[in-house]
């Protein structure tokens, strides 16, 4: 099986990622796309917690019993600023009605409902810059470890033209806590201009598992383990957002050791 889910370029549903899809345990992502206007209701499991991030556009959404009004505003996933999100447990009905065209992800991963609804707006959320150089690229911590959630940890983060990102590369895939947690993991790919392309490669050290893929705007790469690095060509700004999963809701990683002089020290 493909570790690339192709985005559909027209519709509503955009792309979909489930635990059965995936052959794994963890993590679930679904794309969304509505035109002005537009309503679509969605309705969490009863055991999975769920992360719904505005990506672009501005919408009203009820998550349960709570409503919150005119979330978002982005125009472009690479615009300066972070989104908006709400992060809801098992069983919460999302319905949502878009005030222009509007761009949706919802991460979903195992919960039992220990949390309840809550808005997570984007001034509340940190931004970083992470590496140096070629190696430079721009963090936005949506859902960390740091945050209430059960299983969930959700992240975004803009990559520059001819820039590498999740390099050196690294991997989260044994349970080993505290040197390295295991984490399934989704790439939700963007590019500007989304004609363009990105290369992501997921291996690991025995080979047994080596993929290289070039990825379209509105693909998902699923990382179910290895190193994942992804490199940007000439020309093309990259975005991804980022979710993971797994038995522990902590992030912890090991750098592949052949590149891992590339670290400042």
């Amino acid at each position: 099986m493909s570790l690339l889910v192709k985005g559909q370029p027209q519709g509503r549903e955009i792309v979909k990622v489930t635990p059965a899809t995936a052959g794994w345990k963890h993590v679930g992502f679904e794309g969304f796309r509505l035109a002005r206007g537009e309503s679509l209701r969605i309705v969490l499991p009863a055991d999975r917690e769920g992360c719904l991030v505005v990506l672009t556009g501005s919408a009203d959404v009820l998550a349960g019993a709570e409503r919150f009004d005119h979330l978002g505003g982005r125009t472009s996933v690479f615009d300066q600023r972070s989104p908006d999100a709400i992060y809801a447990p098992p069983n919460t009905v999302f319905a949502i009605t878009a005030h222009d065209d509007v761009e949706l992800a919802l991460a979903t991963a195992p919960a039992s409902g220990r949390h309840p609804v809550r808005l997570i707006p984007a001034a509340s959320m940190k931004r970083s810059v992470r590496g140096k150089g070629s190696n430079t690229r721009y963090v936005c911590d949506i859902l960390p470890e740091t945050e209430p959630a059960e299983s969930l940890l959700v992240v975004e983060v803009v990559t520059p033209a001819a820039h590498s990102s999740s390099y050196p590369p690294h991997k989260h895939d044994t349970d080993n806590l505290p040197a390295e947690s295991f984490l399934e993991e989704t790439y939700y790919h963007r590019i500007d201009p989304p004609q363009g392309f990105a290369f992501q490669r997921v291996y690991t050290d025995e080979r047994d598992l080596d993929e290289s893929m070039a990825v379209y705007d509105h693909d998902v790469v699923m990382v179910p383990r290895g190193y994942h690095p992804v490199v940007m060509p000439h020309g093309y700004r990259g975005y991804y957002l980022n979710v993971m999963a797994g038995p522990h809701r902590e992030w912890h990683f090991k750098n592949d050791p052949a590149h891992d002089w590339l670290m400042p020290r």
